[in-house]
Parts: structure tokens; sequence; C-alpha cells
């Protein structure tokens, strides 16, 4: 007889996904209470419920393990709903609806800000107590970036470097970046898609205004 739980890989990855929560948890909780250096791998595992070798199977140090994994923030249906709306337009070309999806999905990803914000708060404090986490912060943030763009491209049907798609990608990631400090600022009462929103909608009028390019062609001196 077949084992359910080994021969369905949606519960196989959700439980993947579950173990690495519980870890990165443990790691932060640990973290916050006696610094980087005032607990061991060892002590996480006893915690968490895990052996020395899972934790090794997931994460190499316990730095990683407390910045979390890439593919945990952007569940898989959500991402491949968002491909499927590309699915109209023809391969090569860049879909008329691409930023109103890019907004769709930026919303769908809020909606799970409010499951998330405990373990974002703590890993902020974290941060706090232990700078030079930053530096890991921002491999992965450039991680995750990076696979948005290919999941942009491969949306549209173009190479991850066309540069609607790196633009995407760049706004995208800043504006989310900048409702977050807003939301977990201290004093903030509005919520985070209400920030996201306004500021989506600030770019989208800075970029509708008209401009003109200058003309590269002409030689040095003359108008």
């Amino acid at each position: 007889m077949t084992n359910s739980a080994t021969s369905d890989p949606g519960l196989r990855e959700r439980k993947r996904a579950a173990t690495r929560s519980a870890i990165t948890s443990t790691a932060r909780t640990l973290t916050a209470e006696r610094g980087l250096t005032g607990y061991t791998v060892e002590e996480v595992c006893e915690a968490a419920g895990i052996s020395r070798r899972t934790f090794f199977n997931y994460f190499p140090t316990k730095e990683d393990a407390i910045i979390g994994h890439a593919d945990d923030d952007i569940p898989a249906d959500v991402i491949e709903e968002f491909v499927a709306g590309g699915a109209d337009s023809p391969a090569g070309t860049i879909s008329p609806t691409l930023f109103r999806d890019l907004v769709k999905l930026s919303l769908r990803l809020a909606e799970g800000m409010s499951a998330s914000e405990e373990d974002t708060r703590q890993l902020i404090g974290v941060v706090r107590k232990e700078p030079q986490l930053i530096l890991r912060i921002i491999g992965v943030t450039e991680q995750r970036e990076a696979q948005f763009a290919r999941d942009v491209a491969r949306r549209e049907g173009v190479a991850a470097g066309h540069p609607v798609v790196q633009m995407a990608v760049v706004l995208l990631s800043t504006i989310a970046r900048r409702s977050s400090m807003a939301y977990f600022s201290d004093g903030n009462t509005r919520s985070y898609p209400d920030l996201l929103l306004e500021n989506i909608s600030a770019a989208s009028v800075l970029f509708s205004q008209p401009f003109d390019i200058p003309d590269s062609t002409a030689p040095e001196g003359q108008p």
C-alpha cells in the first residue's frame, strides 16, 4: 500500500514548508532571547523536535535558519495563477494586463501579511539585536527578486533580462519594501493593503505623465 503522505507532492511540500517554518521560528526565538552566539544548532533541534541531520537538510547555518527560506514567501498556486493570466497574449509581447495583474498579485500576497505579521516583527527585533544579519537578508531578497523576474518573464514569454520585466521587479519590490516599512513603523494605524495601494497609485500617477526623450543622435554642441 502506498503511503498517501509520500505519494502526494503537494502534501510533501506543505510538510517541508511547515518544518522549515518551525526551524526558523525556533532560531529567531532563541536569537531574540540569547543572541546569535548564545545557543547551538543542537538546541534549535531539541526545541523544534527535529534531528541535527534534518536541520542541515534545510539550512546550512543558524544564520540561514533565522532569515528563512526564499521559497516560503509566495505560495506556488498564487504564482501559477499570475503566470496563467498572460496566456492570451502572444509570447514575446508584453501583455496589456501585466500591470493590473501585478497589482492583483501584490494584494493577494498582502492577504498573508496578518498571518505572518508576528514572524516579521520577530525578525525585525532579531535584526536590531544582530545587525550583521542584514547582509544575509539582502542575499535572500536578491534570490527572491531573481525568481520573481523569472516568473514574470515566463508569463510574458520573454527573457528574464527584458527591461519591462526588470523594471516590474524593481518597482514592485521597492513599493513593497516602502509599504512594509510604513506598516511596521511605530504608531502606524493603517493597513498594509491600504499603504500598498497608495504607493502603487502614486507610482502610476508619476509614470503616466508624458516626457520627452532627448535626441542622443545630434552631434555634440548642436541642438
